[in-house]
């Protein structure tokens, strides 16, 4: 069936459509993974957000049932060159095309992904609609001018209820704003007593539960639409040990006083080099995120930086000179690496350790 992608700055696509037939508007924005389509997904920091990617073949190993980032996927629809409709993986138990009609997700291929990447590089991440080829380019282009992409990311993907992954090591408290599941794998494989909380749980709640570390988790959209997180975590400094993870370590930026602000088109895909400011070692790393912390407004804060992009120097990490608290940028539950920031995971049982002792 024939489809076509309209953008608010009027250009247009056509394509085919596949997964759930249906009309979708996002935000379209394009990721670099040449693998890991199925954690990209089904990771809930996509959520209502169009994905272009960039590597032309997607599909080519099916859907399988261990790679799931979360069991309810958020994004809004992808966008590829060609989708396969012939999945050759001993993994596999269904096309992409069969996943997406199951979770009534849309999808549009035969787009031609270099020009459309190109043009987000050049633009910006922009407002996007998938649609019928009947419609006009016009009434569409005005649709996308006149409506407000919604600011509730994180509510949308936040568990409701708390919830526990047993284990008999350190107590962890997983603040999930849009969690996904590595996080959960990593702690489980140190095995931490884990319980997974919603995003608007307070400090006090949280204290209450007389946890050994806070893993702040990653999670979609503004950090500054995230509200009463600031608080919470000003409530949990210098009390618990702390570790952030994306969307997780821009609130604690935002919470000791620091700046964020809107990449133009984000860092997204697995191949990404970060530098370790402490043992000037490099690191791939996989991310995923639209905003970023400013580095000029950590210089009036307690937060010493630690990490940093070399694709553009953007900041990557900090910890904390006075509380037992860090947080990374990155993802360093997942494995493009393919465990080249596992160790964070190490040093965050070493400061619930240390923190213990004290």
């Amino acid at each position: 069936m024939k489809k076509k992608l309209v953008l608010e700055s009027g250009e247009i696509f056509l394509g085919e459509s596949f997964g759930f037939n249906q009309e979708i508007e996002g935000e379209v924005v394009f990721n670099t993974g040449m693998t890991g389509y199925q954690e990209l997904i089904s990771d809930p920091s996509y959520c209502g957000q169009i994905v272009c990617m960039t590597y032309p073949l997607i599909g080519n190993y099916g859907i399988n049932r261990d790679d799931y980032e979360s069991m309810e996927p958020a994004i809004k629809g992808l966008i590829v060159k060609e989708v396969s409709d012939l999945p050759s993986n001993f993994r596999s138990i269904m096309t992409v095309d069969e996943f997406f009609q199951k979770r009534k997700i849309s999808g549009i291929s035969g787009i031609d992904t270099r020009k459309l990447t190109r043009l987000i590089r050049n633009h910006g991440v922009i407002k996007g609609k998938i649609v019928d080829i009947e419609r006009t380019d016009e009434t569409v282009i005005a649709e996308l001018k006149n409506n407000t992409l919604p600011t509730n990311q994180v509510q949308q993907v936040s568990t409701k209820t708390a919830y526990a992954s047993p284990g008999r090591g350190y107590k962890v408290v997983l603040i999930d704003f849009g969690s996904k599941l590595g996080i959960i794998r990593e702690l489980s494989r140190r095995d931490c007593d884990i319980t997974v909380v919603s995003y608007h749980t307070t400090s006090a709640e949280i204290l209450m539960m007389n946890p050994d570390g806070i893993m702040l988790s990653n999670g979609p959209g503004d950090p500054q639409d995230v509200e009463g997180a600031k608080e919470m975590i000003q409530g949990l400094l210098g009390k618990v040990p702390i570790f952030g993870i994306c969307l997780g370590h821009q609130l604690i930026g935002l919470a000791c006083g620091a700046k964020t602000f809107k990449l133009k088109f984000g860092h997204r895909g697995g191949n990404h080099p970060v530098l370790d400011l402490r043992s000037n070692k490099v690191a791939i790393t996989s991310q995923n995120h639209g905003y970023a912390v400013d580095q000029e407004s950590l210089k009036n804060t307690d937060l010493e930086e630690t990490h940093i992009a070399l694709n553009d120097k953007t900041n990557e990490g900090f910890r904390h000179k006075i509380h037992s608290c860090f947080s990374v940028q990155y993802h360093p539950e997942a494995s493009p690496g393919p465990e080249d920031a596992n160790y964070l995971f190490d040093e965050f049982i070493e400061m619930m350790k240390d923190f213990n002792k004290k």
